[in-house]
């Protein structure tokens, strides 16, 4: 865990990111980083999901950003597996459901493609990509094994509100909107915790 960082810090942490690099491609997608995360908290919110979904989906990503967590090195040329960059800087803070939307939303893409054949149809270009990269569907082993997670239909819901969150033509509150939210599940985890 980073040192500088407590639960009086992390929205302002996350808050800066946002601001300062939520401007940065996401992935050839037509959205950027930003508009990416906060499209996936607006349709939760907008459906009425609950406080956990909406803040995961608006995290989920974060770990692309892994230069703020002190993970990336200029000179690497593969993965650097933002899913685990996101989880680890997320964890001391969010409670375990959060956190584990934000690690496992890539294997949950895997998953559906594994488990739903109607999934992958709904994966833009860069996604199917990116899933080449990470390994593609999952065999029966890792279906098994993935569908022990206690928190499996929230990681799921995230998928798809991952996957839903590439539309160049919507509107969005800005991060500000979500701080207060952000930092009632940083609040309830530091009680749970305390």
């Amino acid at each position: 865990m980073r040192p500088d960082l407590t639960p009086d810090t992390i929205v302002d942490f996350i808050a800066d990111i946002f601001t300062r690099r939520g401007g940065e491609e996401y992935l050839g997608e037509p959205v950027t980083m930003a508009q990416h995360m906060l499209q996936g908290a607006t349709i939760a919110e907008q459906n009425g999901m609950s406080e956990e979904i909406i803040v995961a989906a608006l995290l989920h990503d974060i770990g692309h950003f892994t230069s703020e967590f002190g993970t990336y090195h200029p000179d690497d040329t593969q993965d650097r597996h933002h899913e685990d960059a996101g989880e680890e800087v997320l964890a001391p803070f969010f409670p375990p459901v959060i956190t584990d939307c934000v690690k496992y939303h890539v294997a949950a893409k895997r998953y559906l493609c594994a488990t739903k054949p109607d999934y992958f149809a709904r994966l833009s270009t860069a996604s199917v990509h990116t899933l080449e990269l990470q390994g593609g569907p999952m065999d029966p082993t890792e279906v098994t094994a993935f569908e022990q997670n206690p928190h499996l239909t929230e990681i799921i819901q995230v998928r798809y509100l991952d996957e839903a969150g590439k539309r160049p033509d919507m509107d969005t509150p800005d991060f500000a909107h979500f701080a207060p939210m952000v930092q009632r599940m940083v609040d309830a985890h530091t009680k749970a915790h305390s």
